[in-house]
């Protein structure tokens, strides 16, 4: 049972993790899929839309509680019956969830223990992404700097810390620097990932009533957010900030991957960060912001980057 869930029902949520779990040392692959499989459910019961967002944050608080190990008998069922996604794949995990925490409560103490932390400092960055963004007849900023670094790190930069911990755990040698040396860039390597999310997703967001740029930031060139939904241009001084933010946290990713050891992390390590890249990139030339559009990296592009991984797998040069 454990095989499959980190098997066909890690593919059904997410093809692209899944290949990269499937390149990780064996005894990082249960732990590191059953955490993907708990954040995506998660992820899953924030974002259904088809749900009020009260409905939302209570069945993310049930969740919560079954992440702890705290006894909650009606907590599935209320989840299961409350959020129903479009999504084959995430209708299939929220059906499995049962069997998933099953899983989850068969850990390793120290490893459910660092994974149940891990979660609830994501589901925190969910709720709170839920109380903030409360009316989508209009459009919501995040208050300052401050409130999106708050929020990149507790739904990514915190899992770059979960993962750093894992592996110095399990894999000897796994890197020539010390865990605390390494951990603040492995923090800045998911926050750049999960940044560049929000800045390819921008025009999206603004659709839905959501603006991740700070208001203190906008006030400051003379832009309400609510024009944003007209005019999505007048943020691109701000935009242009956060962009040079993520190419900086992104070079710190670099810096993480060149002091991993382990072939097989190194691969399942470069394959996020080159994409990323290539989607500021996207982004970039997509410029001014104005023109939206969907930026996405081709198919070929994600092959040659997977090839490239290999090069970097087996290479003690510095990456590209």
């Amino acid at each position: 049972m454990s095989a499959e869930i980190t098997g066909k029902l890690l593919k059904s949520v997410s093809r692209s993790f899944y290949l990269s779990i499937r390149v990780l040392p064996q005894n990082l692959r249960h732990p590191v899929g059953l955490a993907y499989l708990l954040a995506r459910a998660s992820d899953t019961i924030a974002d259904t839309e088809g749900t009020p967002p009260q409905t939302r944050m209570r069945r993310l608080a049930d969740f919560e509680s079954l992440i702890k190990g705290i006894p909650s008998p009606h907590a599935i069922t209320s989840i299961q019956r409350d959020i129903q996604p479009e999504h084959d794949g995430e209708r299939a995990l929220i059906a499995a969830l049962p069997q998933v925490l099953l899983q989850f409560s068969l850990l390793e103490m120290w490893e459910w223990q660092i994974t149940s932390e891990l979660l609830a400092n994501i589901i925190r960055g969910q709720t709170n992404d839920l109380e903030i963004f409360n009316e989508p007849n209009t459009i919501i900023a995040l208050p300052d700097a401050s409130g999106l670094e708050d929020y990149i790190y507790l739904v990514a930069g915190c899992v770059g810390e979960w993962w750093t911990h894992l592996c110095f755990h399990l894999l000897p040698k796994y890197s020539h620097s010390s865990e605390d040396d390494l951990s603040p860039l492995a923090s800045s390597f998911g926050k750049a990932l999960q940044l560049v999310n929000i800045l390819r997703d921008f025009p999206a967001d603004i659709a839905a009533g959501r603006c991740y740029l700070p208001a203190s930031e906008l006030r400051k060139i003379n832009v309400d957010p609510i024009v944003l939904r007209h005019a999505m241009g007048e943020a691109q001084p701000v935009y242009d900030a956060w962009l040079a933010r993520a190419r900086s946290m992104l070079e710190q990713g670099r810096q993480y991957i060149e002091a991993v050891r382990n072939r097989r992390v190194r691969i399942a390590c470069y394959l996020p960060w080159s994409l990323a890249g290539q989607t500021l990139d996207l982004i970039e030339q997509r410029q001014p912001l104005s023109n939206g559009g969907k930026v996405k990296v081709s198919r070929s592009a994600v092959r040659a980057a997977m090839w490239r991984s290999l090069m970097v797998a087996f290479s003690n040069k510095a990456l590209g």
